[in-house]
């Protein structure tokens, strides 16, 4: 009589691995958050150097928004509710948007 783990030991077991889809973290230009603010928020939390960070301000301020990382869905979400919640906490208005 052959036991369970016998049959077990039979199997083939393919390796099906996706990879993950990645979401753009977008930060969105407002007029009353400071642009200092903005540099903090890229270096705390998107561990940007202070040149990227201050280019990527530059680009907020002028354009409107900016993709300032790529994500798998549930990092970017986190992310996101950190900054917002930063924000809160710091009486700014600064709104970040995950994007596919």
């Amino acid at each position: 009589m052959k036991k369970k783990l016998d049959k077990l030991s039979q199997l083939e077991f393919k390796e099906q691995t996706k990879k993950p889809k990645f979401f753009k973290l977008i930060l969105l230009n407002d007029d009353f958050t400071t642009m200092d603010f903005v540099v903090k928020i890229l270096v705390m939390f998107l561990n940007k150097s202070n040149h990227e960070a201050n280019f990527l301000m530059l680009k907020i301020h002028n354009e409107g928004s900016a993709i300032c990382g790529v994500f798998p869905k549930d990092v970017a979400v986190t992310i996101q509710n950190k900054i917002h919640n930063f924000s809160k906490i710091n009486k700014q208005p600064l709104k970040c948007i995950v994007k596919e």
